[in-house]
């Protein structure tokens, strides 16, 4: 057994130590080998120019195209809807079904009613007889005048029981014909409201229709221009399907009252010209004004970002660093999908034009240059 004192050989140690040695090398080799974290990459952003223009462009709204005469029908009677044949977007003529309601007790209670038109003939008819026979009797002094006038009288109450009773079979005649829901002219299906198996009150809206004919332009005008806005004046539409075609209208109605929700004028254009635009369609509607004598600078909504106080503000490229400084403007009135800057600006600084909301305080771009396009301008409207 080893006595306390004992100690490894040297040679041991030393085998020891260069172990030790080798392995922190081995860790050191690891250690460089590792690559280092690759920068985060340099954002490509867009630019514009900014500048300023007297020149107005047309105030743009979004409208759509809708028929003069527009119904929603719906059935006189309330009932369980057990069929509508028709469709969102078809066509149909003039007297054609609609929809149709379970007509079972409208129709016992049109034979209830004929029943008793049949009765209150009858009744009628044995009155009639029995007052010949009275009037043959009186004439030989058989029975007194008071006693005739009796038997009128009584012919007289039946004839109004058959009257009454004609009367409630047309009636009850006139519910039944209501459980079927047709057209009341040519037109097209815009709507469909309610669905087979759905039990309706009367008067619940069950399809849309849009009569064939005349259409319109409709749109919604913010308040504080509503002043330019006359009836009969004309202006430019042109379909978001095709905007290289324009046609002209004429306001044909202003609505006397805003909308509660919105603050805005519900206006309604003629569609001047033979071409009708399709029921539904989207269009752009260029409302012409007057040039200001004061240039202004105009720039996109998607140049503008709020900061973490809620005040509006763009970035300004640094060309000498390749690096955006935050700049607080403040907005004017909005022009279309334009805002009008009334101060914070000056002509000929660039901004970044998109994205700006994913950008820091001093990050360093790089400008992107799409293939044949060039930097663009605040000044340049925008579609």
């Amino acid at each position: 057994m080893p006595s306390p004192d004992f100690r490894p050989p040297l040679r041991a140690r030393s085998a020891v130590a260069a172990l030790c040695l080798m392995c922190l090398f081995a860790l050191s080799l690891a250690a460089c080998s590792r690559p280092e974290a690759p920068p985060p990459p340099v954002r490509a952003v867009k630019l514009l120019t900014v500048g300023e223009t007297a020149q107005q462009q047309p105030i743009q709204y979004a409208g759509v195209v809708a028929a003069r005469s527009e119904a929603a029908l719906g059935f006189r009677v309330a009932g369980k809807l057990l069929a509508r044949p028709v469709v969102q977007g078809q066509a149909v003529r003039k007297g054609q079904l609609l929809a149709q309601l379970d007509a079972t007790d409208y129709e016992l209670s049109a034979a209830a009613a004929q029943a008793q038109l049949r009765a209150a003939t009858t009744e009628r008819d044995l009155q009639a007889a029995d007052l010949q026979r009275y009037r043959e009797l009186r004439a030989q002094n058989f029975i007194s005048a008071a006693e005739l006038d009796r038997r009128s009288a009584a012919l007289k109450a039946a004839q109004s029981r058959v009257e009454q009773a004609r009367a409630q079979l047309s009636a009850q005649g006139n519910q039944a014909e209501y459980t079927r829901l047709v057209a009341d002219a040519d037109a097209v299906v815009t709507a469909t409201l309610a669905e087979p198996g759905q039990v309706v009150a009367a008067g619940t809206p069950v399809v849309r229709l849009a009569l064939d004919g005349a259409r319109e332009v409709r749109f919604a005008v913010p308040e504080q221009r509503l002043a330019q806005v006359k009836v009969g004046q004309e202006v430019t539409v042109r379909a978001w399907a095709d905007q290289q075609t324009p046609q002209a209208a004429r306001v044909r109605e202003i609505a006397a009252s805003a909308d509660p929700a919105t603050r805005t004028f519900a206006v309604k254009l003629e569609i001047l010209g033979a071409a009708q635009p399709p029921l539904g369609a989207t269009v752009t509607v260029d409302w012409p004004r007057a040039a200001q004598a004061q240039p202004s600078i105009r720039l996109p909504g998607t140049a503008i970002w709020s900061d973490e106080a809620g005040r509006s503000s763009v970035w300004v490229y640094e060309p000498g660093s390749s690096t955006v400084q935050r700049r607080h403007v403040e907005l004017g009135e909005a022009d279309g999908n334009q805002w009008i800057v009334r101060s914070g600006l000056q002509a000929g600084e660039r901004l970044v034009a998109t994205g700006a909301h994913v950008l820091q305080e001093g990050e360093k771009v790089r400008i992107f240059e799409a293939p044949g396009s060039g930097e663009r301008s605040a000044a340049e409207p925008t579609r």
